[in-house]
């Protein structure tokens, strides 16, 4: 008899993938765990913890996780893609209406402002103008999913700081559409063939067709959102399955994501304007009820990604340069939101938090960096410089804001701030079973787990 053919899937190599994977998903969900009760502990914010928990077990730390940090990274930057999916559903227009001074104003005065300070920099150091414009315009980005996070650990999320901070983000999140357009036709010579992290079939078009393949894909969600995505959710609640309208609305964040990156765009960009696109449809809601859980654990990985991605072998190397690009990105940023605060009247120490909250890179920086190598507008030196300032400065965020809790916001209040509370009934979202029973005590109920019901009063215990 003849040997039975051993299957692919059972393969000495598929196994060890296999375990691979079951290995490094274990270590990263023991990170988080044992990680963020010690940040709570100490004082200090879950995303700081996660970045710190990523930096001891990437690659250059420990080497736990991954081989270059990137592997991680492809995984969690589905977590950015479903947080984004979920800001783009919150955006109502009315919200948009009340937001538009605030909007065009400071989010235009901040990108513009921040874009001419870094791009002149650039110049100075050597840059030509097409690369000095593409440096000033990426890092003029700030991280969306650092900031609201943060803000909304302390409960300053709906603070006046916290809401123009929302605003800024939301345009910077929009300009990213017209940035991918314009570096096609920045490239200063043919597009690098072995391509970068989103690139697609348009990476060996022309820089005018691969922006008219841009508009063209943003017009394809905007319009199959409202014309194709409604009907099928429609036929899909008729069936009254909660579990298959959390497969249909997984699906459709998936599906969205891959046809961007199909095109050599970004996911997270597709997803966001999708969800922009359902924010005034009668699922809004159950989208994000069905969506929100899964952003919690992905974003979670997405910042251990952060810290697991930042080369130290390159920061050692270059220490000095890459501390100065960091002091100074996080500096020019800071005096650039300071100004735009002063001029739309802040408090000051609203603006503090403003400026301070928004002074790193994004999470679109470095989906931005390798579409501007890959279209040959930065070289793989330079880029390599640009992530790791990146990966610092957003690292170095969460810090700031401790800085701002405990130091500088008690001196210039002259008072300590009361964290606002985000929980229904004394909310014991996280196993905060002293809660529960002080709730019960007083005949309340809750449970550990209990979720806010919409629409329902907050802030039961401050």
């Amino acid at each position: 008899m003849k040997p039975r053919a051993t299957s692919p899937c059972c393969s000495d190599s598929g196994t060890e993938r296999i375990s691979d994977v079951f290995f490094q998903t274990f270590v990263n969900l023991a990170a988080a765990v044992i990680a963020i009760p010690i940040a709570k502990r100490l004082g200090l914010g879950s995303v700081l913890d996660y970045l710190l928990a990523g930096v001891a077990t990437g690659p250059f730390a420990f080497g736990l996780i991954g081989r270059d940090g990137q592997d991680l990274m492809h995984f969690a930057e589905f977590g950015v893609v479903m947080m984004l999916f979920l800001v783009g559903l919150e955006l109502e227009l009315s919200k948009l209406w009340s937001l538009r001074t605030v909007l065009l104003g400071m989010g235009g005065l901040q990108l513009l402002g921040t874009a001419a300070v870094v791009g002149s920099v650039a110049l100075l150091f050597g840059q030509g103008w097409q690369s000095a414009l593409t440096i000033g315009l990426i890092l003029a980005l700030s991280s969306t999913a650092i900031v609201l996070q943060s803000l909304q650990e302390k409960g300053l999320l709906e603070s006046p700081a916290g809401e123009r901070a929302f605003a800024v983000l939301l345009f910077q999140d929009l300009a990213v559409i017209p940035m991918l357009a314009l570096l096609p036709l920045l490239a200063t010579g043919a597009p690098a063939s072995e391509g970068g992290d989103h690139a697609g079939f348009t990476a060996s078009l022309h820089g005018w067709a691969q922006a008219l393949v841009t508009l063209a894909a943003v017009a394809l969600v905007i319009l199959s959102g409202r014309y194709v995505v409604r009907p099928a959710l429609r036929t899909i609640a008729r069936t009254r399955l909660r579990e298959l309208f959390t497969a249909a609305s997984l699906l459709l964040v998936i599906g969205i994501a891959l046809l961007m990156q199909t095109v050599g765009l970004s996911p997270a960009l597709g997803t966001f304007l999708a969800g922009v696109v359902l924010a005034d449809s009668e699922f809004r809601h159950e989208l994000m009820s069905d969506l929100e859980p899964f952003k919690g654990l992905l974003l979670g990985l997405f910042f251990l990604a952060v810290g697991a991605s930042v080369d130290f072998a390159l920061v050692a190397a270059n220490g000095l340069a890459v501390g100065g690009l960091v002091i100074g990105l996080v500096l020019a940023k800071v005096l650039v939101l300071a100004a735009v605060a002063l001029l739309f009247r802040q408090r000051r120490a609203e603006g503090l938090l403003f400026s301070l909250a928004l002074a790193q890179g994004g999470e679109f920086c470095f989906v931005l960096l390798s579409y501007a190598s890959q279209q040959n507008i930065l070289n793989a030196a330079t880029r390599g410089m640009l992530v790791a300032t990146v990966a610092l400065a957003m690292a170095l965020t969460p810090a700031l804001l401790l800085l701002y809790e405990k130091v500088l916001q008690p001196r210039l209040t002259g008072r300590r701030s009361r964290r606002r509370r985000t929980r229904c009934g004394g909310g014991a979202r996280h196993g905060d079973s002293r809660r529960v029973r002080t709730v019960r005590e007083y005949g309340g109920k809750a449970a550990a787990g209990q979720r806010c019901a919409p629409g329902r009063a907050r802030g039961v215990l401050q």
